[in-house]
């Protein structure tokens, strides 16, 4: 059985200034049709059963949007996170997600290989796995040096030295890595990311991610959905 995805749906999407005021991010019209319905199209086809939508940020519209997901041939699951950061609603959405699951933000919109990523986490045993892309500065800021399949090093503080890779924005955890924390509190970020600190990465993909968290990506998702 596939991994369930948690969606990190429950921010509050300042970088869109007035457009998410109003809506949330996952709401925003793509061509036609609110992101979060083309995201859940592209994780159905690439086999996944159950998402579990972390929401906080106008979360009652992206319930009345989706339901329980049946519409959109994939089971639709929703843990209220009250803006407790990564860590914070991960811990708390713990009973719907189980053991092991998938992590994507929600404003990605990430092709790659679902299956192979939560093969390769299963297989190594460990309670972290981070996909990286080998980026060297150019889309943004590196912040994980990669070698030999692990991650030695993960900081989103600008100018470090040697940092050639960038997160992918596609992980998997298990809720081990929670272990020793109470829920919810902010330690419970500190988590996540001595998890990742652990990971045994092998998603070292070659494409960039295509993301919705400022008004550019928006034009180029437009334009690849019509050609």
């Amino acid at each position: 059985m596939p991994l369930p995805v948690a969606i990190l749906a429950g921010g509050l999407a300042t970088r869109l200034g007035p457009i998410t005021q109003t809506i949330p991010k996952a709401l925003v019209d793509i061509a036609g049709k609110p992101f979060i319905v083309r995201q859940l199209a592209l994780l159905r086809e690439a086999g996944i059963e159950r998402v579990v939508l972390c929401v906080a940020h106008l979360a009652d519209q992206i319930e009345a949007v989706l339901g329980d997901g049946r519409e959109f041939g994939i089971a639709v699951s929703y843990s209220h996170d009250p803006l407790l950061g990564t860590g914070g609603a991960l811990r708390s959405a713990l009973p719907l997600l189980g053991d092991a699951f998938l992590v994507v933000y929600g404003d990605s919109y990430l092709r790659c290989d679902y299956a192979a990523i939560a093969r390769a986490f299963v297989d190594s045993g460990k309670c972290g796995l981070m996909t990286v892309y080998r980026n060297d500065g150019r889309y943004d800021a590196s912040n994980v040096q990669y070698a030999d399949g692990r991650i030695v090093r993960y900081d989103k503080t600008p100018g470090i030295a040697g940092m050639t890779h960038i997160d992918w924005g596609l992980g998997a955890l298990r809720a081990s890595a929670f272990a020793g924390y109470s829920a919810p509190m902010a330690g419970a970020s500190r988590a996540a990311g001595a998890a990742r600190s652990r990971t045994s990465p092998r998603g070292n993909h070659r494409r960039p991610v295509r993301t919705c968290g400022s008004p550019a990506p928006h034009a180029a998702l437009r334009r690849s959905r019509a050609r």
